[in-house]
């Protein structure tokens, strides 16, 4: 309780009223016997006898209008106290981040603060009297059992349960229950306590994602580390047989069974290049070399589909960050091979980008392939995840793009563009120069 307000003794007030009067009573009839004594002596008994009853009526009428006057001041100053007393209940409640209601054992709202009303959507004056509003029909059994069972020293703390909004949109919540035991002239009460949850379990719901994708890159390793020998192996048998058997005539079988394995150890290199990438070594590099490299290991694909390329990055030319260009080259490599995969024989890619005005370098990769449906937006950078088909993609390269690319404290974007195919925008700062002064300096150092 705040300070200045105190709960009212009634035996001891009574007494107080009492004491004053008594004094009060005895201050008149000290100063009226002075009075008499000095100016009334020598009046005949019936006149003193008048005086007599006059003293008592004027005594009577004095202390009665002190006690009351006593009595009004007493009781304002409760009523202000208590006045402050609530509005500090009401202040404290309301200032409380979750969602408070204060009910009866009929289940009549007696309080709701100012966070249950932005919660649920239910006005305070809309509920007071009137039963919970944010329980959902199928709970009601459930919060009577957790009040049977509340005792007065007892508590629930965090039951995940669910509610309702003025909208009917049922939520999950964490409810917290106690009990304020009955007192004189009031009923018992109990106290409803309630945080929303949705943040939460979506944390949670990432948590156990992230601890999935975990165990499987753990796996993938394991898996990758013991089929990468044999399958080098394998490669080097299918080798020594496609030199021995030139001679003899076909050898389209071998090239098959050569362009499967060539296929399990691509798919076995990036398990490992996902499951356990090696740390980044940044330095200011161009990063118009790094996009031009990538082009060229990809020319000689785009000739075997007939396909053109368009590269407009003359901006980027003179443009430098602080990376690592062989964690660049592979992203740039994945995203330029599903653009290579998604296109038609004789299709386009174009290849441009440009400075922004926050100095971030951004780099816009297009093709004329089919796209990407509206169903598959969710999951288009879950590992593992394709849309090629069995033996054409391992799922893999978006996964291992975004990782890289946020690595360097960029972003990457995929839309479907207008005209059709797709667009993969990709965006990195630039390398500041007091950064290019700091990193030099640093090697000088070293």
């Amino acid at each position: 309780m705040k300070n200045g307000m105190r709960p009212t003794n009634r035996p001891w007030f009574l007494l107080t009223v009492a004491l004053s009067c008594f004094t009060l009573l005895g201050l008149v009839f000290s100063i009226w016997e002075l009075i008499e004594y000095r100016y009334f002596r020598d009046l005949n008994y019936v006149t003193l006898h008048y005086l007599y009853i006059t003293r008592g009526i004027a005594t009577a009428l004095l202390t009665g209008v002190w006690a009351a006057w006593f009595v009004l001041r007493e009781r304002r100053r409760q009523e202000e106290e208590l006045e402050q007393s609530y509005e500090h209940y009401r202040s404290v409640l309301n200032h409380m981040p979750e969602a408070v209601a204060l009910f009866d054992e009929s289940y009549q709202v007696v309080e709701w603060n100012d966070a249950a009303e932005r919660l649920f959507g239910f006005n305070r004056q809309q509920v007071l009297g009137r039963p919970l509003p944010n329980v959902p029909a199928g709970r009601w059994e459930e919060l009577r059992k957790i009040l049977d069972h509340l005792g007065t020293d007892q508590k629930v703390l965090d039951h995940e349960t669910e509610r309702c909004t003025a909208q009917g949109e049922h939520i999950p919540v964490a409810a917290s229950y106690s009990c304020i035991p009955p007192m004189a002239n009031r009923p018992q009460f109990y106290v409803e306590v309630v945080q929303d949850i949705r943040p939460r379990l979506r944390m949670r719901d990432k948590l156990l994602e992230l601890e999935k994708l975990t165990l499987m890159g753990q796996m993938a390793a394991g898996a990758a580390h013991h089929l990468n020998t044999p399958l080098t192996a394998m490669l080097l048998q299918v080798e020594i047989l496609r030199q021995q058997t030139r001679e003899a005539g076909s050898i389209e079988g071998l090239a098959t069974i050569e362009q499967r394995i060539r296929f399990c150890k691509v798919f076995v290199q990036n398990l490992l290049q996902f499951a356990h990438r090696p740390h980044l070594q940044q330095k200011p590099i161009a990063l118009g070399e790094v996009i031009e490299s990538v082009l060229t290991l990809f020319r000689p694909s785009l000739n075997l589909k007939r396909a053109t390329l368009q590269l407009e990055c003359e901006e980027l030319g003179s443009c430098r960050i602080l990376g690592d260009p062989n964690h660049l080259e592979a992203m740039f490599s994945a995203l330029l091979s599903n653009a290579v995969d998604a296109i038609p024989s004789g299709g386009r890619i174009h290849v441009h980008g440009g400075v922004q005005a926050d100095r971030v370098a951004e780099i816009n990769l297009d093709d004329n392939g089919p796209g990407i449906t509206d169903l598959l937006w969710s999951r288009i950078f879950e590992p593992f995840f394709t849309t090629k088909p069995a033996g054409k993609g391992t799922g893999l390269g978006l996964a291992i793009a975004q990782n890289i690319v946020e690595e360097h404290d960029g972003t990457i974007q995929l839309q479907n563009r207008r005209e059709g195919g797709l667009r993969v925008t990709v965006r990195i700062p630039l390398l500041k120069e007091s950064s290019t002064v700091d990193t030099l300096a640093a090697g000088m150092r070293t």
